[in-house]
């Protein structure tokens, strides 16, 4: 299956261990995928709210783009996959402000109709790529781990963008991957809550309170650990952990691993190509409990 790949800012700087990672689990799904180089970041919400002229028309272009290829947009990022498609619902529907998006995009050569489906790598498993053929790239059953799923904010609201009222079970497909792979999904609250991310430089004791209470609510429930499929919370829950520890006051020590990193390890690919090892919180506990070497 051929998809437009927009890999997001994170995975191809804070964090290059979530690109290659799905590049890594590409061929195991049989997913062709055509990297969007030259598109913008989406503006992660923040852009959308100073300046939302200007996030309709570097979003369009990255929809312009998709739909150029033949193929649906796919994202690794839950943020990316909010913003994107939260600019094509209205685009969609409003033509005036699409004719607005147009009349921008002529200039680089590009016109965007309204055809561009947005899909997280998430969603594509369950809807394209099927159960049957995510099974069959399993290698190591993850039998014996705990993990707790995080959504994440954008992956999840608003419903009508995001097409979760005719496609509700969009809300459960991290818990039936966690099963598929072998592994006990583990129920907490904290699971479809803001990791804090967004309030990091203006509240960051508050952020790093939000994302300290969510590991602690999953490592209390028994997780061995979290999967997240947005790079930005993969930021805050690992990159900030240490931190989060010091202003809840409690050790916390739960690793984080981004989607594609989970599904490599049950397909078998080694740690190392997967950069576990670059993560703030060891993996290490991880790997060891289901024989995997770094």
């Amino acid at each position: 299956m051929k998809v437009a790949f927009h890999p997001g800012c994170v995975s191809k700087g804070a964090c290059p261990e979530l690109f290659v990672s799905a590049m890594a689990i590409a061929e195991p799904l049989g997913l062709e995928l055509v990297e969007l180089t030259e598109a913008p970041c989406t503006g992660a919400g923040v852009l959308g709210e100073q300046n939302p002229e200007l996030a309709d028309c570097l979003n369009g272009l990255t929809l312009a783009m998709a739909e150029r290829e033949g193929a649906d947009l796919m994202t690794i990022c839950s943020t990316c996959q909010g913003v994107l498609a939260g600019v094509n619902f209205h685009l969609v529907k409003d033509a005036e402000r699409l004719a607005k998006v147009n009349a921008t995009l002529a200039d680089q050569g590009y016109q965007y109709s309204g055809k561009t489906n947005v899909k997280h790598l998430l969603w594509v498993l369950f809807e394209d790529v099927g159960i049957e053929r995510i099974r069959a790239a399993i290698k190591v059953k993850l039998t014996g781990l705990k993990i707790a799923p995080f959504y994440g904010c954008y992956i999840l609201r608003p419903l009508d963008s995001l097409g979760l009222r005719e496609r509700p079970e969009r809300k459960t497909y991290l818990e039936q991957l966690i099963a598929l792979l072998g592994a006990q999904p583990v129920e907490y609250s904290g699971a479809t809550k803001c990791c804090g991310f967004p309030m990091l430089t203006f509240n960051r004791d508050k952020s790093l309170a939000m994302a300290g209470n969510h590991l602690l609510e999953a490592k209390e429930k028994g997780a061995d650990l979290l999967v997240t499929p947005c790079p930005l919370c993969h930021l805050n829950l690992d990159g900030q952990q240490p931190d989060a520890a010091r202003v809840v006051k409690k050790p916390i020590d739960v690793p984080i691993l981004h989607l594609p990193q989970l599904l490599g390890l049950a397909f078998g690919i080694p740690a190392s190509a997967l950069r576990v090892d670059r993560h703030v919180v060891s993996t290490k506990p991880v790997l060891e409990q289901i024989a995997v070497k770094v």
